[in-house]
Protein backbone atom coordinates (compact mmCIF):
# COMPACT_ATOMS: atom_id res chain seq x y z
CA UNK A 1 0.00 0.00 0.00
CA UNK A 2 1.20 3.41 -1.03
CA UNK A 3 2.31 5.86 2.30
CA UNK A 4 1.80 9.10 0.58
CA UNK A 5 0.20 10.93 -1.98
CA UNK A 6 2.07 13.86 -3.60
CA UNK A 7 -0.43 16.07 -6.36
CA UNK A 8 0.93 18.87 -7.34
CA UNK A 9 -1.26 21.90 -8.66
CA UNK A 10 -1.52 24.91 -10.50
CA UNK A 11 -2.76 27.86 -8.38
CA UNK A 12 -3.58 30.95 -8.12
CA UNK A 13 -1.19 33.61 -5.95
CA UNK A 14 -3.57 36.78 -5.52
CA UNK A 15 -1.66 40.14 -5.18
CA UNK A 16 -3.00 43.40 -4.47
CA UNK A 17 -2.60 45.86 -7.36
CA UNK A 18 -1.70 42.70 -10.22
CA UNK A 19 -4.33 40.55 -9.60
CA UNK A 20 -3.67 36.84 -9.76
CA UNK A 21 -0.68 35.17 -11.25
CA UNK A 22 -0.24 31.22 -11.46
CA UNK A 23 2.13 29.72 -9.09
CA UNK A 24 2.71 25.57 -8.03
CA UNK A 25 1.22 23.59 -4.97
CA UNK A 26 3.25 20.71 -4.45
CA UNK A 27 0.99 18.91 -1.98
CA UNK A 28 2.49 15.92 0.38
CA UNK A 29 0.37 13.54 2.17
CA UNK A 30 2.75 11.17 4.80
CA UNK A 31 0.34 7.81 6.61
CA UNK A 32 3.70 8.66 9.18
CA UNK A 33 2.32 12.40 9.64
CA UNK A 34 -1.51 11.58 9.15
CA UNK A 35 -3.05 14.65 10.47
CA UNK A 36 -1.13 16.63 8.49
CA UNK A 37 -0.61 18.21 4.43
CA UNK A 38 2.48 19.55 4.01
CA UNK A 39 2.10 22.59 0.96
CA UNK A 40 4.96 23.57 -0.85
CA UNK A 41 4.74 26.95 -3.10
CA UNK A 42 6.82 27.54 -5.89
CA UNK A 43 7.53 29.62 -9.06
CA UNK A 44 10.35 29.65 -11.48
CA UNK A 45 12.21 26.55 -9.39
CA UNK A 46 12.07 28.46 -6.49
CA UNK A 47 9.92 27.85 -3.40
CA UNK A 48 7.84 30.43 -2.17
CA UNK A 49 6.31 28.89 1.12
CA UNK A 50 5.80 26.34 2.63
CA UNK A 51 2.90 25.50 4.99
CA UNK A 52 1.69 22.21 6.92
CA UNK A 53 -1.69 22.14 7.11
CA UNK A 54 -4.21 20.71 9.22
CA UNK A 55 -5.61 17.19 6.87
CA UNK A 56 -9.18 18.23 8.55
CA UNK A 57 -9.01 21.95 8.28
CA UNK A 58 -8.76 21.50 4.74
CA UNK A 59 -11.46 19.52 3.78
CA UNK A 60 -13.89 21.47 5.98
CA UNK A 61 -12.43 24.38 4.31
CA UNK A 62 -13.87 23.04 1.03
CA UNK A 63 -17.50 23.70 2.56
CA UNK A 64 -16.97 26.18 4.70
CA UNK A 65 -14.88 29.22 6.41
CA UNK A 66 -12.63 27.31 8.87
CA UNK A 67 -9.38 28.75 10.90
CA UNK A 68 -7.94 31.63 13.02
CA UNK A 69 -4.61 32.83 13.13
CA UNK A 70 -2.10 32.29 10.62
CA UNK A 71 -3.90 29.93 8.48
CA UNK A 72 -7.94 30.60 7.14
CA UNK A 73 -9.82 28.74 4.55
CA UNK A 74 -13.06 29.34 2.56
CA UNK A 75 -14.54 27.96 -0.23
CA UNK A 76 -15.14 30.87 -2.94
CA UNK A 77 -17.09 30.60 -6.04
CA UNK A 78 -17.29 32.29 -9.75
CA UNK A 79 -20.14 30.83 -11.61
CA UNK A 80 -19.59 27.28 -12.04
CA UNK A 81 -15.61 28.07 -11.10
CA UNK A 82 -15.87 26.61 -7.44
CA UNK A 83 -12.15 27.21 -5.62
CA UNK A 84 -10.39 27.13 -2.27
CA UNK A 85 -9.24 30.31 -0.82
CA UNK A 86 -6.14 29.65 1.39
CA UNK A 87 -5.18 32.70 3.45
CA UNK A 88 -1.86 32.68 4.71
CA UNK A 89 -0.32 35.32 7.38
CA UNK A 90 3.04 35.86 8.13
CA UNK A 91 5.83 37.56 9.78
CA UNK A 92 5.38 41.00 11.24
CA UNK A 93 6.14 43.73 8.79
CA UNK A 94 8.24 47.15 10.53
CA UNK A 95 4.61 48.99 9.81
CA UNK A 96 3.33 46.67 12.49
CA UNK A 97 1.22 44.57 9.72
CA UNK A 98 1.78 41.25 8.69
CA UNK A 99 3.11 39.59 6.06
CA UNK A 100 -0.43 37.81 4.29
CA UNK A 101 -0.99 35.90 1.06
CA UNK A 102 -4.09 34.77 -0.47
CA UNK A 103 -4.09 31.77 -2.96
CA UNK A 104 -6.99 30.09 -4.92
CA UNK A 105 -7.12 27.00 -5.96
CA UNK A 106 -9.58 24.45 -7.44
CA UNK A 107 -11.59 22.81 -5.58
CA UNK A 108 -12.32 19.85 -6.94
CA UNK A 109 -8.33 19.08 -7.55
CA UNK A 110 -7.89 19.76 -3.62
CA UNK A 111 -10.89 17.25 -2.51
CA UNK A 112 -9.61 14.39 -4.73
CA UNK A 113 -6.44 14.87 -3.67
CA UNK A 114 -8.44 14.29 -0.32
CA UNK A 115 -10.01 11.29 -1.29
CA UNK A 116 -6.67 9.72 -1.99
CA UNK A 117 -5.46 10.80 1.83
CA UNK A 118 -8.63 9.08 2.92
CA UNK A 119 -8.03 6.00 1.03
CA UNK A 120 -4.07 5.42 2.93
CA UNK A 121 -5.48 6.66 6.84
CA UNK A 122 -8.91 6.98 6.82
CA UNK A 123 -10.51 10.25 8.75
CA UNK A 124 -10.94 9.42 12.47
CA UNK A 125 -8.58 6.16 12.37
CA UNK A 126 -5.13 8.79 12.47
CA UNK A 127 -2.92 7.63 14.85
CA UNK A 128 -0.20 9.75 16.28
CA UNK A 129 2.80 7.32 17.87
CA UNK A 130 3.03 8.62 21.32
CA UNK A 131 4.05 6.15 23.40
CA UNK A 132 7.06 5.30 21.16
CA UNK A 133 8.20 8.63 21.30
CA UNK A 134 7.86 9.23 24.68
CA UNK A 135 9.49 6.06 25.35
CA UNK A 136 12.42 7.48 22.54
CA UNK A 137 12.46 11.08 24.84
CA UNK A 138 12.77 8.97 28.40
CA UNK A 139 15.27 6.69 27.20
CA UNK A 140 17.80 9.56 25.96
CA UNK A 141 17.68 10.91 29.56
Amino acid sequence: MTAFVHKTLVVQLHSEGTGRCPVLAHLRYDADDPFAVTAVFGHDGRVLACWRLDRQMLSEGLARAVGVGDVRLRPAATGAWHELRMEFLGDVRPDGGRQQAVVFAWAPAVAAFLRETHRIVPPGQERAPVDELLAEILSAG
